[in-house]
């Protein structure tokens, strides 16, 4: 089940209007802490089957995911430079209510992930909360800039959902993850 807040698509008790970088990180927090302990509850059976119909596995959707939450680090950490360069600062507050309204509109559709982040197939599931974990530690050393920084400026293209900022793709980082750990549940439901 999806809400839209203002930082993007959260589970239901993620129902936060977000409206700071405390906020969005906070969220980011709770949506990880969810993942991992759904991953940490996997069985080493439901870790490789493919139920008729699906592309991935459970241990592919997380490496997808910590390969994917890498690459928004370094955008992040990209796009803040530019920032940092520009000097303009911030007064802490985010406006993300044209973001969320175009990640909505495109939360119940399929999507093809980019062939950069496509799953080898080789990583353990330990492996991929080892490499979620060093992102998230990634992006808490961002955190500084995040606040210090007006980011509303440098951009940089999603594949889906066109030029976005720093602070959008921070939003969509928590998103990406809520989008694959509902994944994952409904993988769970149809293994058993």
């Amino acid at each position: 089940m999806q809400f839209q807040t203002t930082a993007g698509i959260y589970e239901a008790n993620d129902r936060i209007p977000v409206q700071t970088i405390a906020k969005i990180y906070e969220a980011n927090d709770r949506i990880r802490a969810k993942l991992k302990e759904t991953l940490a509850g996997v069985t080493e059976h439901q870790v490789a089957v493919l139920p008729d119909g699906e592309k991935w596995s459970i241990a592919q959707i997380a490496e997808h995911v910590s390969m994917v939450g890498n690459g928004m680090y370094r955008i992040c950490a990209k796009l803040l430079s530019k920032a940092e360069a520009n000097g303009q600062l911030s007064d802490g507050t985010v406006d993300l209510k044209a973001f969320s309204e175009k990640a909505l509109g495109i939360a119940d559709i399929k999507l093809e992930a980019p062939e950069i982040v496509q799953p080898t197939g080789t990583r353990s599931i330990a492996e991929s909360i080892r490499s979620l974990d060093e992102t998230q530690e990634a992006f808490n050393s961002l955190r500084p800039l995040f606040e210090k920084y007006d980011a509303s400026e440098p951009k940089f293209p999603h594949p889906y959902l066109g030029d976005m900022t720093a602070v959008e793709w921070l939003a969509m980082y928590g998103g990406h993850e809520v989008r694959h750990l509902r994944q994952i549940k409904r993988l769970l439901e149809r293994i058993g």
